[in-house]
């Protein structure tokens, strides 16, 4: 191999540090230099786009107003227009271009029949006269035309609209626009001083300019630019201005046929990029220059510390045999020699360590990953069980006890009192229950289950849970038609989307005011988007604050809301709006900003034609259960005692234990005898219900035993041998399997 000296490897090391660095700056230089112009490329298209737009909106403006001008009835005789007539319709022109620039003309082929500049307001009667240009043919289309000097040497654009009657054009109502208008729209940009804007007529005439303002109007484009307008809608391109300056020019036309072009000039970025290539270049010649000095002067002095490196090598490898290959270069042979062997072995000594730290550093995080997700799955199930039991047991007292109330309150003078308020707890005790399901299922999702659903019957009880969630200094008034059908949804859903717009009632009124629901069969127009079938308009109003104007369209996107940070999540509207559209229907919101705003539903009506069915107690089952001697194996004292009660009100004869120890002493030999047993399944202590109805079996395989729990999935598969209720539980449902539970166990 041959020998190179250190300087020339330390030349080569400092060109192999310095070189990629200065490139790389380079690169970074160019790249800046293309972002920049990109943005500037964007920023011309987003300028051409926008006022191509504002060019656009401004004519297609004056074409309204020509459209409907043109169906006046005071034009009906044309084209024999009265004078009175013109008269009249002369007055509708001035007061359709109020605000506006230019004016209004209506020509018959042979007669100017008005020039609202000539026809002052208050005149007699206009006065026709023939065109000074001749005949002038009738359009058979609307046509906006080019800019264009009348015969008063006045430039402007004419868009004409033809006055048809019965499908035959007989004049031609002209709405005129002046280059001055246009110019204040491209003024009112503030563009740079060394910007070019221009409008530009379907013809390739310019009709307003920046900078030059009007004196450009009339002005034909050269023909250069306008072959580059002739090959499509929008494009970039290069060009000289009306100046001579080499600019780069991006233009975007209209579907009226004109045309918006901004341009900056191109010495620009040119002169961007000399400024910012010429100091780095200038810099990294320099760096070289130092970097070659340095380099020769520490080769000069490697010599002498490069020897002494190989006398301590080989003084560190004494008494072994030296075998080392040559480097190239000569100072460095006797330290590679003697470095070899212990940089190999220190190297097999790191590589070993470093792969036993790695296995052992991999076992403890995968033991500490796998403890943790353990704990932590452990943790949540505890807290959701837990949470979900003791709510469990809440919603069972609170349930009971409406029960309980309903019917005691069956022969009082005051049933039809209490009927609605019960209802009312019913309904959220099963809202409660709906929610402890979804604890106990936090990482699934509930399927759709729709069902018939009475608006008459059913949004009477709704208003009674919506007057808790609206406060009481809300007047709420449900209305239903009498002729609305059934609906076909989710009941939960619906009930949730109740709740999701009364809340936003709430805050739109302030905690006061009024609100109305409403039930009605959708007519046909209403449900035209829908297609074919029946549906039922549900609509939820108040007399709130309001949306402002021109956020309607927004208020059922995810995550919008008008209310202030930290009051509203934005996504109540929106799960209405879902809701509506997985059912077959949809939600609109109409608002008036300061007299309130209306939800509509559109939800499809149920095809089938069974009547509605009146909110009603459940009746008491009736016999086999009077004088039934039931334990009833309780911890939670409140639901032990009032669900004792409420069995005590069916006739049975109920004798309350608090635990698995307590209801074991209470049966067997000496104690009174027992028919059935109700047991918790979740109880302290030893000895849960399931262990508990176990020991009931040993003892007397006769003895029917019924388990009651919040965890009722889990109760079923551990106990299938016997019947597990849910929590809470309505009466017909206890008292139905306390009866099968008997009958079994007698047959």
């Amino acid at each position: 191999m041959m020998s190179v000296s250190i300087r020339t490897r330390l030349l080569l090391l400092m060109a192999a540090v310095l070189l990629p660095a200065v490139s790389a700056a380079l690169w970074v230089i160019g790249r800046t230099w293309l972002d920049e112009r990109h943005a500037l490329e964007g920023h011309l298209r987003d300028s051409a786009r926008a006022l191509s737009t504002v060019v656009d909106q401004e004519l297609t403006h004056r074409a309204v107003i020509a459209r409907v001008l043109a169906l006046s009835r005071m034009l009906d005789a044309a084209p024999q227009v009265p004078p009175e007539q013109m008269l009249l319709f002369a007055q509708q022109a001035r007061r359709a271009m109020q605000g506006l620039g230019g004016w209004i003309e209506v020509h018959s082929p042979t007669l100017l029949l008005l020039d609202t500049r000539r026809d002052e307001e208050g005149a007699a009667l206009p006065s026709y006269q023939a065109h000074p240009q001749g005949l002038r043919p009738l359009l058979p289309r609307p046509e906006v035309g080019a800019l264009r000097a009348g015969s008063d040497g006045v430039l402007r654009a004419a868009i004409v609209q033809p006055v048809e009657r019965g499908g035959k054009p007989l004049l031609n109502l002209v709405v005129t626009i002046l280059p001055q208008e246009l110019q204040a729209l491209i003024d009112r940009q503030r563009l740079p001083p060394d910007w070019v804007a221009a409008v530009v007529d379907k013809e390739g005439t310019l009709v307003a300019r920046h900078p030059g303002g009007v004196r450009h109007a009339g002005r034909d484009l050269p023909a250069s630019v306008r072959r580059q307008l002739a090959l499509g809608s929008e494009g970039l391109f290069r060009t000289l201005d009306l100046d001579g300056r080499p600019v780069l020019a991006y233009f975007s036309t209209s579907p009226q046929g004109w045309t918006y072009v901004t341009a900056v000039p191109r010495d620009a970025l040119a002169g961007w990029n000399t400024g910012a290539v010429l100091p780095v270049v200038l810099g990294a010649l320099a760096l070289l220059a130092l970097g070659a000095g340095g380099a020769l002067w520490v080769a000069r002095r490697i010599a002498g510390p490069v020897e002494a490196l190989g006398a301590a090598a080989a003084a560190l490898q004494a008494g072994e045999p030296v075998d080392a290959r040559s480097t190239g270069i000569a100072e460095c042979d006797a330290v590679v020699a003697a470095l070899v062997r212990a940089d190999e072995s220190l190297r097999r000594s790191r590589a070993e360590l470093q792969r036993r730290v790695e296995e052992a550093v991999a076992r403890t995080r995968e033991g500490e990953q796998r403890v943790a997700q353990s704990q932590r799955a452990e943790a949540l199930g505890r807290l959701t069980g837990g949470v979900a039991h003791d709510f469990n047991n809440l919603l069972g007292v609170i349930s009971n006890s409406a029960h309980l109330i309903r019917r005691r309150s069956e022969a009082a003078f005051d049933r039809a009192a209490l009927a609605l308020p019960v209802a009312a707890i019913l309904r959220s005790v099963e809202i409660g229950s709906r929610l402890t399901q979804h604890l106990m299922r936090f990482a699934g999702r509930q399927p759709v289950r729709p069902q018939r659903v009475w608006p008459a019957a059913y949004l009477p009880e709704a208003a009674e849970l919506l007057r808790t969630v609206l406060g009481k200094q809300v007047v709420i008034e449900v209305a239903v038609a009498p002729d609305t059908p059934a609906l076909r949804v989710d009941a939960a859903e619906l009930e949730l989307a109740l709740i999701n717009m009364a809340l936003n009632a709430r805050d739109a009124m302030d905690g006061r005011g009024h609100v109305w629901l409403r039930a009605r069969r959708a007519e046909p127009q209403e449900q035209i988007e829908l297609g074919l079938g029946d549906f039922v308009l549900l609509s939820f109003a108040d007399d709130g604050c309001g949306v402002a104007e021109g956020l309607t369209e927004k208020v059922f996107e995810p995550f919008f809301t008008t209310k202030a940070q930290g009051r509203g999540t934005g996504l109540g509207l929106s799960q209405v709006h879902g809701f509506c559209t997985q059912a077959g229907g949809t939600a609109r919101l109409a608002s008036t900003p300061g007299l309130g705003t209306t939800v509509s539903l559109l939800l499809p009506a149920d095809a089938g034609t069974e009547p509605p069915i009146e909110a009603q107690p459940p009746a008491a089952p009736m016999g086999g259960l009077e004088g039934a001697r039931v334990l009833l194996v309780e911890d939670n004292e409140e639901l032990g005692r009032v669900t004792a009660s409420l069995l005590a009100s069916f006739g049975c004869r109920v004798r309350h234990a608090r635990g698995a120890d307590e209801a074991l002493a209470l049966v067997g030999p000496g104690q009174e005898p027992v028919d059935v047993v109700l047991s918790d399944v979740a109880m302290p202590g030893a000895m849960d219900g399931l262990a508990l109805a176990r020991a009931l079996r040993r003892r007397d395989p006769a003895l029917p035993v019924v388990l009651i729990s919040g965890y009722h999935g889990s109760a079923l598969r551990a106990a299938p041998q016997f019947p597990v209720l849910p929590k809470p539980c309505a009466p017909a449902e206890l008292l139905a399997a306390l009866r099968r539970a008997m009958a079994r166990e007698a047959g």
